[in-house]
């Protein structure tokens, strides 16, 4: 089985959840292809005219400027790594009520009619990554599971919708931590016993190949 982990946050483990969260998930995770897609280590132009100006030139057969073919290879290795996996596991933190943008520059780059979805003649949305499960780890600071907070929170939210909607994956598991910051003198038996879900998480996906 090929697992792709998907990680978007670039602070090191004593300093951000979502990174310990990472390691802690390949700590424990056996038998597998496992391969790390590192969205801040990865040169990632962000999408907008220049690809769409790429893209009509492909079609037409015109030359590619260098910035141009940057951002097409950029976006067709994202594409790659997701066609060769199995399972893709997408790590992340909650910033600023959403998603870190180099992640969403990595949603954006699969988010591709033709590839992740694709339109029936009646105009229905097909989703076309259903041979594919995904895993959601995540965490937020403050608290967003109550009826009052939740309708803020738009990352695991926004990453659910798209990956187990649009692309169709099986959403397998999801850990999110949350509230360490809120609540300071619970913090470390919260993230302890996140990180104990980690790891089964983990464990349950070894468990499919051992």
């Amino acid at each position: 089985m090929n697992v792709l982990v998907v990680k978007a946050n670039n602070r090191p483990a004593s300093q951000a959840v979502s990174s310990k969260m990472y390691e802690t998930f390949m700590e424990n995770l056996e038998g597998v292809n496992v391969t790390t897609y590192d969205v801040f280590a990865e040169d990632m132009p962000y999408m907008g005219q220049e690809l769409f100006g790429a893209l009509g030139k492909l079609q037409s057969g015109e030359e590619l400027s260098e910035s141009e073919k940057r951002i097409v290879e950029a976006r067709q290795k994202a594409m790659d790594a997701v066609t060769a996996a199995d399972v893709v596991v997408f790590d992340f933190p909650l910033w600023n009520l959403t998603i870190p943008a180099k992640l969403q520059t990595f949603i954006d780059y699969v988010y591709a009619a033709g590839f992740s979805f694709k339109y029936s003649k009646e105009g229905q949305l097909i989703p076309l990554l259903t041979d594919k499960k995904a895993v959601i780890l995540s965490a937020r600071g403050g608290v967003y599971s109550t009826p009052e907070t939740a309708p803020m929170e738009m990352a695991a939210t926004y990453i659910k919708n798209v990956v187990g909607g649009v692309f169709g994956m099986e959403i397998v598991d999801e850990v999110i931590i949350e509230g360490h910051n809120a609540e300071p003198d619970k913090a470390e038996a919260i993230i302890a016993e996140g990180l104990n879900r980690v790891a089964e998480s983990a464990k349950k996906l070894s468990a499919v190949t051992v």
